[in-house]
């Protein structure tokens, strides 16, 4: 239960093994690296899987998941200018709830931001056959472009993007900011021209019933989509790299929530609009929007248009939230709870090379071999008790220690942390039994990596202690 200063948590960002990481990140591309971790997953890859629940009213089970999203982005936006370090909710548990909750949240964080990336790389594969077929070029054959019990023998392509990003991490953070933002930009332009598109085929028939499956439909979808909310906390992943990170951290997050949330919203209507709800379900696609565009026009041109902007813009999911990973294991380790390999920063890069290529390599394998429904349920309810711990975290400090400063503070307090956390146990709720099975061995598996070497390698525990802990290696 021993908790780390905030003070102290402060003094030490941006130092690692061998060298230190550079401020370099601006707000606005600390706000494009939380819509580039955001904007597409759900769009590009879970629509499909949510419209057959809740029917045109996916788009309430949106507004759902962003409601349930913009609760906790209000209590990460005061942690965040209040302690702004990579570590994320863990650092925010570390210094509120001590130090076991916060291992149980760092573990949760591989759920949100490892596991994520896999399920998003394997969706990426799935439009890149989707650009292949509409070009004429034909499609990868399913052994190398499927996972096992898909229907395949490996991902290949969720390996290749996977690759991709590690290599533009390894370059350093400010080439890698520079490359998302190319990529956000052009994935607004082509969710945008799926939507000019889309509303040329809208028929408000579509729209009848509006919720088929009633209240119970909509707040089933809202735990699928949830997943599309994932990485809007990216930006607090950035704090030891941000230029001014008390002021820009808790901007980010607000403005990149409300803008994947818009966005959201409109291609999720125009979706529904173009294209009867009960054809998602039959189409065994994880390419929605390119068969929405399909069968909306009756031409190949714009499904082949989105299919290679999808390509480029899931990428940029990749990218943004392996970065969100290798930092919170960066701060991970500096506290000694993981092994000292991931806090070695290169000189010259000023990047946790060994942190990246582990992490690299632990994704890539996952997104080979996993399908992708069983990340996305395991990825939202690790996220949710997370954003739970945060908003719990945000009551804590205001009552231990009232005295810090704060460049924003969460409002109506404390009913909006509450509701956050009420939220967040509802939508865990909706998830299903097997999904919690899933989540218990993980939280298990946690629990005993801790007590084998967690607790005996913390740096905490050997200096309030006063016996030198073992250097963990």
């Amino acid at each position: 239960m021993r908790t780390k200063p905030v003070d102290r948590i402060v003094a030490e960002g941006g130092h690692g093994e061998g060298g230190e990481l550079r401020r370099s990140m601006s707000l606005l591309q600390l706000t494009l690296f939380s819509v580039g971790a955001t904007l597409g997953t759900g769009i590009f890859v879970v629509l499909g899987e949510a419209v057959p629940k809740a029917g045109p009213a996916v788009v309430l089970a949106f507004v759902l998941a962003a409601v349930t999203a913009l609760f906790s982005a209000l209590s990460y936006a005061e942690l965040a200018g209040t302690i702004p370090v990579s570590g994320s909710s863990y650092s925010y548990a570390y210094a509120t709830l001590g130090e076991l909750v916060a291992w149980v949240c760092g573990w949760c964080l591989l759920l949100e931001y490892a596991v994520s990336v896999s399920a998003v790389a394997v969706g990426w594969g799935s439009y890149l056959n989707e650009f292949f077929d509409k070009a004429g070029a034909g499609t990868m054959p399913a052994a190398i472009s499927n996972p096992p019990g898909d229907g395949g023998l490996v991902n290949l392509p969720a390996v290749v993007v996977v690759v991709i990003a590690a290599l533009l991490l390894l370059r350093g953070t400010s080439e890698s900011a520079r490359a998302n933002t190319v990529m956000v930009f052009l994935k607004i332009a082509v969710l945008l021209f799926f939507c000019a598109v889309a509303f040329t085929a809208f028929h408000s028939g579509n729209l009848t019933p509006f919720a088929p499956m009633g209240w119970a439909g909509i707040s089933a979808a809202g735990s699928k989509v949830f997943f599309s909310y994932i990485g809007f906390d990216a930006a607090s992943t950035a704090g030891e790299e941000a230029r001014n990170p008390r002021r820009d951290l808790p901007l980010a997050i607000v403005l990149s929530l409300a803008i994947v949330t818009a966005v959201y919203v409109l291609v999720g209507l125009a979706a529904v609009g173009a294209m009867h709800w009960t054809r998602f379900s039959l189409s065994g696609s994880e390419a929605s929007l390119a068969l929405v565009l399909d069968r909306a026009t009756g031409r190949a041109w714009p499904s082949m248009i989105l299919s290679l902007g999808a390509v480029v813009a899931i990428a940029s999911v990749v990218l943004t939230v392996m970065y969100g990973q290798t930092r919170i294991l960066f701060a991970m380790s500096r506290d000694g709870l993981v092994p000292h390999v991931f806090q070695r920063v290169s000189p010259g890069r000023a990047v946790p090379v060994a942190n990246t290529v582990i992490v690299a390599a632990f994704i890539g394998i996952l997104a080979a071999a996993v399908p992708l429904g069983r990340l996305v349920d395991a990825t939202s309810i690790g996220t949710l008790f997370a954003f739970a711990l945060v908003s719990v975290g945000v009551i804590v400090l205001r009552r231990t220690r009232p005295d810090l400063p704060r460049s924003f503070r969460t409002p109506l307090y404390p009913l909006t942390p509450l509701i956050g956390v009420a939220l967040c146990v509802y939508l865990m709720v909706g998830l299903g039994s097997v999904t919690w099975i899933v989540f218990a061995l993980w939280t298990l598996a946690g629990l005993v990596a801790y007590f084998l070497y967690g607790r005996r390698h913390s740096r905490l525990a050997a200096e309030t202690s006063g016996v030198p802990g073992k250097e963990p290696r």
